[in-house]
């Protein structure tokens, strides 16, 4: 089992810039891929960003493409979002898959409790 605790959630304007965090313990190997994704209120859970634990290869929804970066250091994994939206509120969540690279949110089997960002003028 992983344990993963999500940081760096907040209330920021259109147009700003916010790095999250995402702390992971226990047994994480090259194979697993680790994502965020977000919800907002009334919406589904939407796969936002991923990257394979051990080569690094990275994805990207379209909306964010170009915006938000993922990445991973040791055994923490970072969005880094920039020029945000309003449309980018939500709670956003840091799962992994031991069964590879999906942007399919059933296909995840450890989650974090989320970090809430909210971007509003």
């Amino acid at each position: 089992q992983v344990q993963l605790v999500e940081s760096g959630g907040g209330l920021v304007r259109p147009g700003d810039s916010l790095r999250l965090s995402c702390a992971a313990s226990g047994r994480i190997f090259s194979s697993h891929f680790m994502s965020w994704f977000r919800q907002a209120p009334g919406k589904e859970r939407e796969f936002v960003a991923g990257i394979r634990w051990g080569v690094r290869n990275t994805y990207y929804a379209n909306s964010v493409k170009g915006r938000f970066t993922i990445s991973r250091d040791s055994d923490t994994v970072y969005l880094q979002m920039g020029s945000l939206k309003p449309e980018d509120t939500a709670v956003y969540y840091c799962a992994r898959s031991r069964g590879g690279y999906t942007q399919t949110a059933r296909e995840h089997e450890d989650w974090g409790r989320g970090t809430q960002v909210t971007v509003s003028s």
